[in-house]
């Protein structure tokens, strides 16, 4: 049975590279050898793996990927610490435009 994992690694400068792969253990080695020149990596190593999770299907881990991406540094750091009921509370809009942040116009 083929495994995909979606992972993050912290970087020698302390940022954090999601990335997909179906070898994890080849992957990260790969990073840290400088396999690729122009990878987001190359100049930040070395790197650690610092979290991972398996997936059946490519196309769930593809998606799950490409979430994280996106995601802000908070967020990350959450998911690696297994901190998942604060993913809501990190996606709350912090503007101080957003209408959670406004004052309320009407009075008691």
């Amino acid at each position: 049975m083929k495994f995909y994992f979606v992972y993050i690694l912290k970087c020698s400068d302390n940022s954090y590279y999601v990335g997909i792969t179906s070898n994890l253990d080849r992957r990260v080695t790969e990073h840290n050898a400088g396999k690729y020149s122009d990878a987001y990596t190359f100049s930040r190593r070395p790197v650690e793996l610092v979290w991972y999770q398996e997936f059946l299907e490519p196309n769930q881990a593809i998606s799950f990927e490409k979430k994280i991406k996106k995601w802000s540094r908070a967020k990350k750091e959450a998911v690696i610490k297994g901190e998942w009921d604060l993913l809501p509370i990190l996606a709350e809009c912090k503007n101080d435009t957003h209408f959670k942040n406004k004052e309320s116009r009407y009075f008691d």
